[in-house]
């Protein structure tokens, strides 16, 4: 009951202290020495939190001498310390019971930078950080009213790819000039030692590897478990040097075992020797360290599909459900082969989706996979 009063409560007593708030906010002190703490917010999952990293770059392009601090979900933050050009790291999960003591820490700001948050917890944060220049979009939500750009009104359909987006933020921030969209993650010695250790252990030192990334955000995102093992055998029987890891989170190990188990039974070798369920076996900061091991990475609309492109390991990109004009690979396009099916349901329910494997991601075939897959190893020997 208290967590229900909390937003309520915070939207008047907000709306109040906004109408009160008299502090200059000159148009012209945007990209100069004036604004001398930034607070960037990207404190969701692993793909967005990658896509904001050109945004992230770009204000510390234009803020050179400014201290920038990143709010980032707690899961995260041993991937992302040590990021380039962010002077601190600050955990916060996006939700009420964090919200007032994520609130203390957060005082002295002079800009605030949302590129990706939930509300309604992000944008009164972004305020209550003492940040007289508040900037998010899109800006179509009831808390528009803290921002300094609530107009014009835009949402997601207007604003491509969330790249593009994330730097847009960073442009209404006082960025300037040709902002680059590539995305950036630490590669940290703990997680090459242990990708190093861990391929050392199975004697795959030298083994080409195809890396596959089964689970997701949501089911509707999945392509079939068994779709993955048929990709992976066929393409051992092309390629009988290939070894295959499974990646995943620890809460998706299982999934990512039975994987790696279907593919070791399929193929005509000692267990353990063709295929690897990396998922809770390894630390996060190994991840894109072992996804920039591989020859390609075959993966849904997914953090590790997007940290692969990050690491420039090619991708076979699976989409349906969601959009790749918006969240697939936005450069080296050349690189990379998306393939993308129609929405069956009308409406999609996306994030609830009846379907424990989704009938439009079953609609891309083995076969499709097994073709891009083998072009971009071709592309590999020359």
């Amino acid at each position: 009951m208290r967590l229900r009063l909390i937003e309520p409560l915070l939207y008047a007593w907000l709306r109040w202290r906004r109408a009160h708030d008299q502090r200059p906010r000159p148009a012209g002190e945007l990209g100069t020495a004036v604004i001398r703490r930034i607070l960037a917010i990207s404190c969701t999952a692993l793909g967005d939190t990658l896509l904001s990293t050109p945004g992230l770059r770009a204000l510390r392009r234009r803020y050179p001498e400014a201290h920038l601090t990143l709010l980032v979900h707690p899961a995260l933050q041993v991937l992302f310390t040590g990021l380039d050009g962010v002077d601190e790291l600050l955990p916060y999960d996006g939700k009420w019971r964090g919200f007032i003591g994520t609130a203390r820490r957060l005082q002295g700001y002079d800009l605030a930078a949302i590129f990706h948050g939930n509300e309604p917890q992000a944008t009164p944060l972004a305020y209550l950080s003492g940040a007289r220049y508040v900037f998010k979009l899109p800006n179509d939500n009831r808390w528009r009213f803290l921002l300094s750009n609530p107009q014009p009104r835009l949402t997601w359909n207007d604003l491509g790819h969330g790249i593009e987006q994330r730097l847009a933020v960073a442009r209404l921030a006082g960025a300037q000039g040709d902002l680059s969209p590539r995305m950036q993650v630490p590669l940290s010695q703990t997680g090459i030692d242990a990708v190093a250790r861990a391929l050392r252990a199975r004697g795959w030192q030298d083994a080409p590897l195809i890396a596959l990334q089964p689970g997701a955000s949501t089911h509707s995102r999945r392509w079939p478990r068994q779709r993955f093992i048929a990709a992976a055998v066929q393409l051992a029987e092309r390629h009988p040097e290939l070894r295959f890891v499974v990646t995943g989170s620890p809460a998706e190990a299982t999934l990512c075992q039975e994987v790696a188990a279907g593919i070791e039974q399929a193929l005509p070798l000692a267990a353990g020797t063709r295929a690897w369920a990396s998922a809770g076996a390894l630390p996060l900061p190994a991840l894109p360290v072992l996804l920039q091991r591989a020859r390609l990475l075959i993966s849904g609309d997914t953090g590790p599909m997007h940290l692969a492109v990050t690491v420039d390991t090619p991708v076979v990109a699976l989409f349906a459900v969601s959009d790749p004009a918006r969240s697939g690979p936005a450069y080296d396009l050349e690189r990379h082969v998306i393939i993308r099916k129609w929405r069956t349901c009308d409406p999609c329910l996306s994030k609830n989706c009846p379907y424990a494997e989704p009938i439009c991601m079953d609609n891309i075939t083995v076969d499709e996979v097994v073709a891009a897959a083998t072009t971009i190893l071709s592309r590999c020997r020359t």
